[in-house]
């Protein structure tokens, strides 16, 4: 693994429980929704790390807990070496610049009543970075970086595509230097053809800007394009992380194996091949995860172990983690 120097995020045993009330007047808490539920992993200067799972496990949560949009329950967010979750959101307002979020929903993450050049200056006027012509330069400046006519800015986003929209969400992303952005599903909600035009983008203003991500995404052959690292993620936990190439050429986990058996291969021979994997059964609420290791219930390797004892979540190559009983050291 990279040293500690070239980390820039840090992850430990991240937990974000809701709780469930009952009662209208006299509400007490009878539960918790278990969305993150003890993650730990590091995100490396200029890399990007995809995470993925089926929806509803918790990846988006994730990304808005570790910019400390959600406080989160228990565990530790390092940012290049602060501890964002012991800042007061007075300091925490002071290093907002540096970390970004680009959201999933276009079109209500803007605001309809603001202008485009508005909505991308909005974060410098606040951060009182710029004002006057400055702004407007700077506006203009950043319109032309991802793409969009700077003559565009007195128009609102009901007049864009949908992708023009995500190229503003971009925009706003990058007006106070970001070394960090958090991408929540940037292109699922956009057309096939869109969708590469946007991680092409992406992954340009990367080189160009230095930036790192974390790239949030249900679609595997979008992470696999964009991704340097992928972490896997199911109920709340994280059950396997590894390099791109490594995790899509031999994945370990039972899970990781049955989202890989789904990703078509342009191939027709090597398709016919491929042995698909069926799940059987639906995902558990997060209210009530199983006992053991939470992918138990519907797993086709499961063992009497699996539903007593939750698996360690370790290394069983270098830079390769699995949580599974099924897999060990050296696979």
């Amino acid at each position: 693994m990279t040293d500690d120097r070239k980390v820039l995020v840090r992850v430990e045993d991240l937990k974000k429980h809701f709780p469930i009330t009952s009662g209208i007047i006299f509400s007490r808490r009878v539960g918790a929704i278990k969305a993150v539920d003890g993650i730990s992993f590091d995100i490396h200067q200029g890399e990007t790390l995809g995470l993925v799972g089926e929806s509803g496990c918790g990846k988006s949560t994730t990304g808005r807990v570790i910019l400390q949009l959600y406080r989160p329950s228990s565990g530790r967010v390092f940012f290049q070496g602060m501890e964002l979750t012991a800042l007061s959101d007075g300091e925490l307002r002071l290093l907002r610049p540096k970390m970004q979020m680009i959201f999933q929903d276009s079109y209500a993450a803007l605001n309809p009543r603001h202008s485009v050049g508005k909505i991308v200056g909005e974060p410098m006027v606040i951060h009182g970075v710029a004002s006057g012509r400055e702004l407007k330069e700077r506006v203009a400046e950043l319109l032309a970086l991802v793409g969009l006519n700077p003559a565009w800015v007195d128009r609102y986003p009901h007049e864009f595509s949908g992708g023009q929209r995500q190229r503003v969400g971009i925009a706003r992303a990058l007006a106070l230097h970001p070394s960090f952005i958090v991408c929540d599903e940037p292109v699922s909600a956009l057309d096939v053809s869109i969708q590469a035009q946007v991680v092409n983008l992406l992954q340009e203003l990367q080189e160009r800007l230095g930036l790192t991500y974390l790239f949030i995404a249900h679609d595997l052959s979008m992470v696999q394009h964009i991704s340097s690292r992928v972490a896997v993620m199911y109920l709340g936990k994280i059950v396997e992380l590894a390099s791109r190439d490594e995790l899509f050429d031999t994945p370990l986990h039972p899970y990781t194996q049955s989202l890989m058996s789904a990703v078509p291969v342009p191939n027709p021979k090597v398709e016919r091949k491929r042995r698909r994997i069926i799940l059987k059964g639906d995902v558990p609420s997060p209210a009530h995860p199983p006992e053991g290791c939470v992918f138990s219930t519907r797993c086709p390797l499961v063992i009497d172990e699996c539903s007593r004892i939750e698996p360690e979540y370790r290394a069983v190559r270098l830079g390769h983690f699995v949580a599974c009983h099924r897999v060990g050291p050296g696979w």
